[in-house]
């Protein structure tokens, strides 16, 4: 009969089939022959000794147990070809999982983005990188799957609805995620992996009768008695339904500002902004591991932290292991910065967003805007950047010490930002009140990680795009918006997500409610 067990091991054991079930057949005392298999359920790091262990929860199989290797399938998707039609705007992680959803349930998605396909949208990507232009429409953050395609791919949430997880990772591994990320304590697939997952989440769609439509803006949202009725697209065609899932993500401003001149009720929203720091690897690693080298068994170490500073949370976001960091503009005129890993997580830098949380009472000065005034706080920061360093997308950047010390660095090593940096001292960036909680945080940080607080490591402003600055409010029940029946806010965008998990989690559930209500 197979046996569940929970084992500390080598990092080398963890990594070597062959000698995990050596060292099974010891724990358990029987012959290494008899054991069929053994299969990893959880997998994580335990880095708090010297002697670095790898937890594992795995199921051993034996010579007379039945084993087959799980091969997790797609739903029985119908074909929606004739169905009625739902309008999902955003083609995200909330907008793909709402399209596919519906589907399941017999309903058919026109599914309307923006941005470009995932292999368009290397071109603008490019452009960004290497020539600072801007495409608003197709960029880091706009274009087939959204924001997460291009910027890391982490599978991590906070989310306690482990079933729902459980069910958005294995439709992942359905679509050629590997499996690696049903058991890893912080999954994470890889933004060079990521792009032919969405688009064979794409075709499947397409395949069974919905419809994607690419470099199609919305313009207009079509309203009669405070009930959906449509969307106008750029060429001022007009798609018909009355069922609409916004999924636009946290930087689709103009949807922002399109719902605010309509009068459709929208709130502000705090958020979190700061910097995004990047040190040597290496130096995280010996940090993390306490060892000079960490070795071929051990994956570049993440870190985590999180302080108080002035009644204020400061922590670490989006934390890439191996990774570079990236220019995520959606407009001209502004920088911004995000990051992302490989899947193999080998580049010789690690970076994380180091934010600040914020309050509403901190967007005053821009109350004037009302429902919008966190956005333009927000924007007027990258706004800033983008003016001082330079007017181009490059960033202003600083030394670590030098930053907590108000000084401005001589000198700023190349870093994994490809459209490079500007010296700049970063306080000229940020609010007096955020600039001395990021100074005192950063000390205290050094404090808890013994080799953090050093001028190797190089800060770049801002990290602004860390969650929605508005809300789209909704009912708890239905998810209907609250005014406007037939609309379901839905995702980061709607202040409803917080990543690629969450955001999918939360488009199943809009189409899930939306098909109760048409078919009602």
């Amino acid at each position: 009969m197979p046996k569940e067990l929970l084992l500390q091991v080598t990092p080398e054991i963890a990594a070597n089939e062959n000698l995990l079930k050596d060292y099974m057949s010891k724990q358990i005392k029987v012959a290494e022959n008899e054991i069929q298999h053994i299969s990893i359920l959880k997998r994580s790091i335990d880095a708090r000794q010297k002697a670095i262990k790898i937890n594992l929860k795995v199921v051993v199989f034996f010579q007379d147990d039945h084993f087959s290797e799980s091969l997790f399938q797609l739903p029985d998707y119908k074909n929606v070809s004739n169905a009625p039609e739902v309008i999902v705007v955003g083609a995200g992680p909330a907008g793909l999982f709402a399209a596919l959803q519906l589907i399941e349930l017999g309903i058919k998605p026109i599914v309307v983005e923006r941005g470009k396909n995932v292999r368009g949208r290397r071109r603008d990507l490019k452009a960004i990188n290497v020539d600072h232009i801007v495409n608003e429409d197709s960029n880091y953050c706009f274009g087939e799957g959204g924001a997460g395609t291009y910027s890391d791919g982490k599978l991590y949430t906070r989310s306690k609805k482990r079933g729902d997880v459980d069910r958005i990772l294995q439709l992942l591994v359905a679509f050629g995620a590997t499996p690696d990320i049903l058991v890893d304590a912080h999954p994470h697939i890889g933004t060079n992996k990521l792009p032919q997952i969405i688009q064979d989440i794409r075709d499947k769609i397409i395949e069974h009768g919905g419809q994607v439509l690419f470099e199609t803006r919305v313009n207009d949202i079509v309203v009669k008695n405070n009930e959906i009725q449509g969307v106008v697209i750029q060429n001022g065609d007009v798609i018909q339904a009355r069922k609409l899932i916004l999924a636009t993500g946290h930087s689709a401003r103009d949807i922002f500002e399109l719902l605010d001149r309509k009068k459709i009720l929208i709130e502000a929203k705090p958020f979190a902004l700061g910097v995004r720091a990047e040190h040597p690897q290496s130096l995280i690693d010996s940090i993390q591991y306490s060892c000079d080298f960490r070795g071929e068994f051990l994956p570049p170490a993440p870190y985590s932290i999180v302080k108080q500073v002035n009644g204020r949370g400061m922590y670490s976001f989006c934390m890439c292991p191996g990774g570079v960091i990236a220019p995520c503009a959606t407009s001209p005129g502004e920088v911004v910065t995000n990051g992302w890993s490989p899947s193999k997580r080998d580049q010789i830098t690690a970076n994380s967003g180091i934010v600040v949380e914020l309050k509403l009472e901190d967007f005053k000065p821009f109350a004037k805007f009302g429902a919008l005034a966190g956005m333009e706080f927000q924007k007027a920061i990258e706004q800033k950047a983008w003016q001082l360093a330079g007017q181009t997308q490059k960033v202003p950047a600083q030394r670590l010490v030098d930053f907590t010390q108000n000084k401005v660095s001589s000198s700023i090593p190349k870093t994994s930002y490809v459209p490079g940096t500007t010296s700049v001292e970063l306080g000229q960036v940020f609010p007096g009140f955020l600039t001395q909680i990021m100074r005192e945080g950063f000390v205290q940080f050094g404090k808890s990680m013994k080799g953090y607080y050093t001028n190797e490591a190089i800060l770049h402003a801002p990290e602004s795009r860390t969650s929605s600055p508005v809300r789209i409010p909704r009912d708890g029940e239905t998810l209907e918006h609250l005014q406007i029946k037939g609309l379901y806010p839905c995702g980061e965008g709607a202040g409803f997500a917080g990543g690629i998990i969450s955001a999918a989690i939360d488009g199943e559930k809009c189409a899930i409610k939306c098909v109760e209500s048409l078919l009602a």
